[in-house]
């Protein structure tokens, strides 16, 4: 039986997950399956929907599938990862069919989100016709004028679809999601009540959101400068390929923005969600090397804070206000506009398509759920309606469906070029020295007479202040020596003396200070 994969995204790590970059999927069970899968389809460019590709494609070797604008996008991601040399990508065209092994007919349809080229997918299959909607919102006026492929989708609808997957992301959101076309008029508003520099940081892939605010530059005489590697490189790429149209005589840069005045220039930046490394982030820190915050700034965050961005993002609205600057976000101000569809889009697209199964998608569990309940009070999906945990197994025959199975789709975190598994103890150890910090203690033995020759040494951060740990540390040199004093048994294997040394070391600290440090043992023989 042939397989075919949609989309191959990252998820971003939560505050807990101390040094990771990206979370991926296990995939384990893709490589046991490696003559089966006839190729990776991608719905559109987003980082939760490619970001994975560096890391699967050398294991998985398949080929990649994906509408223009994600296709240079991944081109460009991979040219970053050598052992991705040898990747196979194709573009693919709207509208054509394309055949994935015997079992599996893919044409990919325009759908309107918040990235160039987003796509959902119409599955042919032996058994009837699968329907993916990727990530979309229903907008009539979208900037582009590319509006979602509704006809196509009703006539499927009215011959019937076995299954449907449908974006779950905005489901507890009542109403329409409002048009990107809005934007204009905000834009304008905020742009005429500026009395100095404009800073907007915004999504390096939101391309219609950027010719907007082109748009309002030019209107108010405005010269625009980019600011951050991916939002260069974004509207760089999204020239070149004719999604954004902007003179040339209106960008200038850095350098050159610096001999403006303040009402003549508009920086576009990256950092809308506080990532700290953003250009706006080393803005609000004053540590970024060209822009520091003038007192009539004015900056706005078009963007929502991503769930659990939300401190990183005040964190950033707070430095910018100290600084001066007048600072307009979702709380205070319009400044955006999602790229999810809402309830009653959600329901339009549920009742055009009238499936026999449903699986809610994209989205986290209570998003899930609630879009089940739009098509359990529809009545639509009569046959069955199922939220499904990651791994978890569908079997749909002709004549039933159901839950099998799981596989293995646990995460597995990204450091750098380190993938850790889960439950991984490097990531227990950062937990616990961020928590408590880490305690190095270094004795000497004499080898000839079995017994430790000095005091023990004693270094910490993190843990105590120098004060506080004078005597908890002078203490536990005596428990040290005291406690090994005792111990000759051990002193013939050294991971054994470690293991003691440790242990003493947890339980004297744990005692006197109620903390559990990292402990890092040292041994040296003379």
């Amino acid at each position: 039986m042939d397989i075919i994969v949609i989309d191959c995204g990252v998820q971003f790590p939560t505050e807990e997950m101390l040094g990771i970059d990206f979370v991926i999927p296990n995939i384990s069970y893709l490589e046991d399956n490696l003559d089966r899968i006839r190729g990776i389809l991608i719905t559109h460019g987003h980082e939760d929907h490619i970001g994975a590709l560096p890391f699967v494609l050398p294991s998985l070797q398949t080929p990649v599938y994906s509408p223009l604008f994600a296709h240079a996008l991944i081109r460009a991601k991979l040219l970053e990862h050598p052992e991705c040399n040898n990747a196979e990508l194709y573009p693919i065209t709207p509208g054509i069919p394309y055949d994935f092994g015997s079992n599996f007919q893919v044409t990919w349809f325009q759908v309107t989100h918040s990235i160039p080229d987003a796509m959902g997918l119409i599955i042919e299959t032996p058994i009837g016709t699968v329907i993916h909607t990727g990530d979309f919102k229903l907008d009539h006026t979208p900037v582009d004028g590319k509006t979602m492929d509704l006809s196509r989708l009703a006539s499927y609808g009215s011959n019937g679809v076995l299954l449907l997957c449908s974006d779950s992301t905005y489901a507890e959101v009542e109403g329409f999601t409002l048009s990107e076309n809005l934007m204009q008029d905000a834009f304008d508003k905020s742009f005429g009540e500026a009395s100095g520099r404009i800073l907007i940081a915004t999504f390096a892939s939101l391309i219609s959101r950027i010719q907007q605010i082109v748009d309002v530059s030019n209107r108010y005489n405005r010269k625009i400068c980019f600011i951050g590697r991916s939002m260069v490189d974004n509207v760089s790429m999204a020239r070149r390929m004719g999604y954004l149209k902007i003179p040339s005589d209106v960008i200038v840069t850095l350098n050159e923005s610096k001999a403006l005045s303040s009402e003549q220039v508009v920086y576009v930046t990256t950092g809308s969600q506080g990532e700290p490394r953003s250009a706006l982030s080393r803005i609000a820190n004053r540590d970024h090397r060209d822009i520091a915050i003038q007192e009539n700034d004015t900056v706005i965050l078009s963007a929502s804070p991503i769930p659990g961005n939300e401190l990183l993002v005040n964190r950033n609205i707070d430095n910018l206000l100290r600084q001066g600057a007048k600072v307009l976000y979702d709380k205070n101000s319009f400044v955006h506009v999602h790229g999810h569809g809402s309830r009653e889009e959600l329901k339009i697209i549920l009742n055009l398509i009238k499936p026999d199964y449903f699986i809610p998608v994209h989205g986290e569990y209570r998003h899930l759920m609630a879009h089940a309940g739009i098509a359990w009070h529809l009545g639509v999906a009569d046959k069955g309606i199922y939220v499904l945990e990651d791994g978890d197994v569908l079997e749909i025959s002709e004549s039933e469906a159901g839950v099998t199975g799981s596989v293995s789709a646990d995460p597995v975190y990204i450091d750098g070029s380190l993938m850790l598994a889960a439950g991984s103890p490097v990531l227990d150890d950062r937990q616990s020295l961020s928590n408590y910090g880490v305690i190095t203690i270094v004795i000497t033995i004499d080898e000839s007479q079995r017994k430790i020759i000095d005091n023990p040494k004693v270094l910490s951060s993190g843990f105590m202040g120098i004060n506080e740990t004078k005597s908890v540390f002078s203490a536990l040199g005596t428990q040290v020596r005291e406690s090994f004093s005792i111990s000759v048994d051990v002193w013939d294997d050294l991971e054994i003396m470690k293991s003691k040394l440790k242990e003493i070391v947890r339980v004297y600290l744990f005692s006197k200070t109620r903390r559990q440090p990292i402990i890092i043992p040292i041994i040296k023989k003379i």
